[in-house]
């Protein structure tokens, strides 16, 4: 009876700290143009599970093609995606994207890459294959990461199918921090890029 109890306490304190927890799902709708979007509680941070929409100056859907925009959200510049999410909801710090990325099982290698969380945040489909091995995630926590690639400053696009990249709000020097996802293995990292470049968006709830 003791170890039962013991095992059943044990059941309880994992659950608390959300270990066992299925997503908290949910809908939120933008004003601006009607357009409705999954949401996903994880641990005390509610976060878009698609990435925005809206048409702002400064953001492109990948390859000028609508259908890419309907798919893979817009992409945006720093300038753009800094007041690009509608009210009540944020560009998301650095911080919250390393909050983001403990929670969901994060193993911090350095102070730019996190092993194993890219698998728990990339989708279950839509990744390009690396090696005959599938480039896919579990999605283990809702957030549904798909591979949108980027828009340089020439105009021209990479990596779709490829690579997802968030935009945080943090900057340093002439960059700003951004979380990158990849198809050829199951680490995030979270590293500066030129402000120049047009990459996704991923809104965190105020």
């Amino acid at each position: 009876m003791k170890r039962l109890a013991l095992t059943l306490a044990l059941v309880v304190v994992f659950c608390a700290e959300g270990a066992f927890a299925a997503p908290k799902k949910g809908t939120m709708t933008d004003a601006r143009d009607g357009e409705s979007y999954q949401t996903v509680g994880i641990g005390k941070q509610i976060w878009m599970a698609e990435n925005l929409k809206v048409k702002t100056e400064g953001s492109w859907c990948y390859e000028d093609k609508e259908t890419n925009c309907q798919k893979y959200g817009r992409l945006y510049n720093w300038d753009a995606a800094k007041v690009a999410c509608p009210v009540g909801w944020h560009l998301p710090s650095k911080e919250e994207f390393e909050i983001l990325l403990k929670f969901v099982g994060g193993v911090q290698e350095n102070a730019w890459k996190w092993e194993n969380a890219g698998k728990m945040l990339k989708s279950t489909n839509g990744w390009n294959e690396y090696g005959g091995k599938d480039g896919n995630g579990t999605d283990a926590f809702g957030f549904s990461a798909l591979p949108a690639g980027y828009r340089n400053r020439s105009g021209d696009f990479y990596y779709g199918g490829l690579s997802a990249d968030f935009w945080s709000s943090t900057e340093d020097y002439s960059g700003a921090y951004y979380m990158n996802l990849r198809y050829s293995d199951v680490t995030a990292l979270l590293g500066l890029s030129n402000k120049n470049l047009w990459v996704s968006v991923r809104c965190v709830k105020d």
